[in-house]
């Protein structure tokens, strides 16, 4: 187990982002290893998702925030604000199957991201990025034990915004989480801090092997509020980041790289060179996005304050113009993801304190892939 020190939380910034951005004012790793390369989120059965009429899988939820799938093709969805972890699927009831301990669900952290092991078949983990009472950390479980979680990585700090909460295993098998600044700037371009940046890890939490920086967690820096996490089929890395003010932003993520908060926000190098670019911006008003998921050659990104689901083709690492799609339908959308099946799978989040409820909010609302 890593365990950083965690750092007494600095006062939040003010303003409201339209879901854990910001707005007003809050405010390297040198080496690279080569991009984990091997079968994407891409590599599903059938053709693109059907946003037309979906299926609702799920209603009446408490903020629904991680979403991850179990190999019987059942998905696991965590309410941020209870620390339940329900099981869901078409045509079925949503049962409990697990209540993480010691969630402190303030402001916007709480009971975050979920992933399942690789290996679950024959190991049972799940994974959990929450909220406790002096920190964000990552966690595992088995859902049919009654042992309390084993904490796999602690010491992120936390705050009443910018907590990240995006956990995914990437196609190389190891944990990728992206992490907020927790209302402290200075904290994504501090190497030591693991705040402001994407962390790559074993499943046991150590710092996995080949990162930019020997034993650190630190896979990439510069980052303001990661909760977006997804890969293309040839192993490319991609993540979603709330801007302040102005933009928000898809990055392409590269090990080693700045991706230049709070010293760049969207385009723009104030210094020859050392920033990484975005791929995709957004005014804040159209986006604030949250998760994202690809399904072939599209980047899907679920958008907040925006409200809409936004499509992004993709082409050999490069962005096309961005499409939106779903504009007012569902209110605040959260989470997206592919499941094993090819269907998109979409969690809104209309509860959480910022939207106008509707009918069965909280929900969670499938597409089908096309045949």
């Amino acid at each position: 187990m890593v365990a950083l020190a965690a750092v007494a939380a600095l006062t939040a910034c003010s303003g409201d982002d339209g879901g854990d951005s910001g707005g007003g004012e809050p405010t390297q790793p040198a080496a690279t290893v080569p991009t984990p390369t091997g079968s994407g989120a891409s590599s599903t059965p059938g053709g693109p998702p059907d946003l037309g009429a979906p299926q609702q899988v799920a209603s009446g939820l408490d903020v629904p925030w991680g979403l991850a799938f179990l190999p019987d093709g059942n998905a696991l969805v965590a309410e941020r604000d209870t620390g339940r972890i329900l099981q869901v699927s078409p045509g079925g009831q949503a049962r409990e199957v697990y209540e993480v301990p010691g969630v402190d669900a303030g402001g916007e952290g709480g009971l975050l991201g979920l992933a399942v092991s690789p290996g679950y078949a024959q190991d049972r983990w799940v994974y959990a990025y929450h909220t406790a009472d002096s920190d964000n950390r990552i966690v595992r479980f088995r859902l049919d034990g009654d042992a309390r979680p084993e904490v796999v990585f602690r010491g992120i700090r936390k705050a009443g915004n910018h907590n990240g909460g995006r956990i995914k295993f990437g196609p190389d098998g190891m944990l990728y989480a992206g992490t907020g600044d927790a209302a402290n700037t200075a904290s994504s371009q501090d190497p030591d801090s693991p705040n402001g940046k994407i962390l790559r890890l074993t499943p046991e939490g150590d710092p996995a092997p080949g990162n930019p920086r020997a034993d650190s967690p630190v896979y990439t820096m510069g980052h303001r509020n990661v909760q977006g996490l997804a890969w293309d089929s040839a192993g490319r890395m991609y993540a979603t980041e709330f801007g302040q003010n102005r933009l928000d932003e898809v990055n392409r993520i590269e090990a080693g790289k700045n991706y230049g908060w709070p010293d760049v926000e969207g385009e723009g190098d104030t210094d020859g060179g050392r920033y990484t670019n975005p791929i995709v911006t957004w005014p804040t008003d159209d986006a604030s996005p949250s998760g994202a998921a690809i399904a072939g050659d599209t980047l899907y990104v679920a958008a907040l304050r925006g409200e809409r689901l936004w499509t992004v083709p993709l082409n050999d690492g490069e962005a096309g113009e961005p499409r939106a799609e779903l504009r007012d339908r569902y209110g605040r959308l959260r989470t997206v993801e592919i499941a094993p099946d090819g269907a998109l799978w979409l969690a809104t989040s209309n509860r959480d304190g910022r939207g106008d409820l509707r009918d069965g909010d909280d929900r969670v609302l499938r597409h089908p892939a096309r045949p």
